[in-house]
């Protein structure tokens, strides 16, 4: 990135920051939290995760801070509400993991120990909604998402509401759970994952909606990578789903199971260049210069670069 309002810097020159953090992490949790596909080893994350989650950690106490400044000048007292950390992307770009690591780092810190995390997939509309809608290829656009429940979810939060409900959505049978919910209550701070969650007002939104997601969004964290690259990750993560969970008769592509690797291949590039590559030139990539902070990966799945927006 280029931009004249973000500053840059190299990989080298980000991991220099990392000498004041602490980072109390072992190979285990990396094994335990690295996503399918985006391998992550103890030396990058010591390089990278320690100054992000550091940066992070000191914009919500900068918030803390000016709340208590606030209250002293309006002569109120209002109880803090959870800072809420949003991760954008690309499929098979790895924000799994880094929200799985900003989580874990975050709540090591003595004065946030409570941090949760959410994933918009639970928001998507289930499969028969999308079916009856006729959008079912176009599962995860925009509009494959119920907006309104998301917004609803994130202002319940940014309320101070105790017990907030999200919906749960299983990538084996590849739709929403019926039923089931996980609960977020009062978190410190709350780490939203999604491809979209930096999506602006649209034109789908209605008198309801005039806000987005991410105007309730306090940081946010773009993760970036060269475009054939996430091609060929995608690519890959199917062969890895395919021996992990295409195998399992509930779920949605079991078809797969058996299929060569020819043919595996064909399939993922089918729905790479069909749905997953004009979402991400319609949708997602347009949202990159919303984020506060940008990861840029390299072929590799290393983080050759970050970008920070000036203040």
């Amino acid at each position: 990135m280029n931009s004249g309002y973000y500053l840059h810097f190299e990989h080298d020159e980000w991991a220099r920051l990392a000498a004041n953090t602490e980072l109390p992490l072992t190979i285990h949790d990396l094994r335990t939290l690295a996503a399918l596909g985006d391998p992550i080893d103890i030396a990058e994350a010591d390089a990278i995760y320690r100054p992000l989650v550091a940066l992070v950690h000191m914009y919500s106490d900068s918030i803390g801070q000016l709340l208590q400044r606030t209250n002293n000048f309006l002569e109120i007292h209002q109880r803090r509400t959870p800072f809420i950390v949003g991760v954008a992307g690309s499929v098979a770009v790895g924000k799994s993991t880094t929200s799985r690591l900003l989580r874990e780092l975050l709540r090591r810190y003595p004065n946030t120990p409570r941090v949760s995390l959410v994933t918009t997939d639970g928001f998507l509309y289930p499969n028969a909604e999308l079916e009856r809608r006729g959008i079912m290829d176009r599962k995860g656009f925009p509009e494959s998402y119920d907006i309104t429940r998301l917004l609803d979810f994130l202002r319940a939060v940014k309320s101070g509401e105790r017990r907030v409900k999200a919906p749960v959505y299983d990538h084996v049978t590849y739709d929403i759970v019926p039923d089931e919910h996980i609960e977020v209550d009062l978190p410190q701070i709350l780490v939203v994952e999604g491809l979209n969650v930096l999506q602006p007002v649209s034109h789908l939104s209605t008198q309801n909606n005039a806000v987005a997601a991410s105007d309730l969004i306090d940081i946010s964290i773009y993760v970036d990578a060269a475009t054939q690259d996430i091609e060929r990750w995608y690519v890959s993560r199917m062969f890895k789903l395919r021996e992990i969970a295409f195998s399992d008769p509930r779920s949605h592509f079991f078809f797969l199971h058996d299929t060569t690797d020819e043919e595996l291949t064909e399939f993922a590039l089918s729905v790479w260049n069909t749905t997953n590559l004009p979402n991400l030139i319609e949708n997602i990539l347009p949202t990159r210069e919303r984020a506060n902070i940008i990861l840029h990966k390299n072929a590799d799945h290393i983080i050759d670069g970050v970008d920070i927006r000036k203040l």
